[in-house]
């Protein structure tokens, strides 16, 4: 049995994931899929003072409540931010990263570094510290990949307005320690928007792609989770 901790990206909730979490506990796995601050059942702390350290302590904390140990830590999107910055904080405790098309920082980075079209949403940011969500586009891109009108429907009901500071902190990657748990990096590789970037995995990393949009979670949960079972 292996410990999942899936934690979601930006705009999302940790329903977001409510596909996959049934597949890996049929397994027999342990999973957690927690909100973020601000976001899900945590929505009413949202805030301007909320960012990417605040995201990392949530997900520390609960390694840390839990007392959870050789955890396979899932980040998708944004939240590769998320898992780097709790690998520095407890590497003892992480078995495995998987980055699920998600933001790969190096030490000191923000997410415009590593995503610098990310520095477009800042600047539409209302009331300068909320960015609201993508809107919709037309196929194959959809609502972040999704293009089925019942999960579009579903998708945009969970969605929130993500906090610029989240995207303007820095990760502290100091502890030579990150570097030696094995990652995985699954990316979807249909229906891609124009300006996102990917940066090239190290060599020794396992990569996995999926013929899927963007939330793949929602749109190939029964492929996701296979994947997912091989890092643990």
């Amino acid at each position: 049995m292996a410990t999942f901790l899936l934690v979601h990206g930006a705009w999302h909730n940790g329903r977001t994931w409510d596909r996959v979490v049934p597949l890996l506990q049929s397994a027999g796995h342990r999973v957690f899929a927690p909100s973020l601050t601000g976001y899900g059942d945590k929505a009413r702390l949202l805030g301007p003072e909320v960012g990417l350290g605040t995201h990392i302590g949530d997900v520390a904390g609960l390694i840390e409540d839990e007392r959870l140990d050789d955890v396979v830590l899932v980040g998708h999107s944004y939240a590769g931010m998320v898992i780097s910055g709790v690998a520095n904080r407890v590497p003892e405790r992480i078995a495995h990263l998987v980055f699920l098309d998600a933001m790969v920082p190096e030490d000191g980075e923000t997410a415009v570094d590593v995503q610098p079209i990310t520095k477009q949403l800042i600047d539409v940011a209302v009331d300068g510290w909320r960015v609201p969500p993508m809107p919709e586009q037309p196929p194959p891109l959809g609502l972040f990949g999704v293009t089925d009108p019942d999960d579009v429907a579903w998708l945009r009901s969970i969605l929130s307005d993500q906090p610029v500071r989240c995207l303007q902190e820095p990760v502290k990657l100091d502890d030579p320690a990150v570097r030696t748990i094995p990652r995985t990096h699954i990316h979807c590789v249909a229906g891609r928007p124009a300006g996102i970037t990917r940066r090239p995995v190290p060599a020794g990393e396992r990569v996995r792609e999926l013929p899927t949009g963007h939330d793949c979670m929602i749109t190939m949960p029964v492929e996701l989770a296979g994947l997912l079972r091989e890092a643990a």
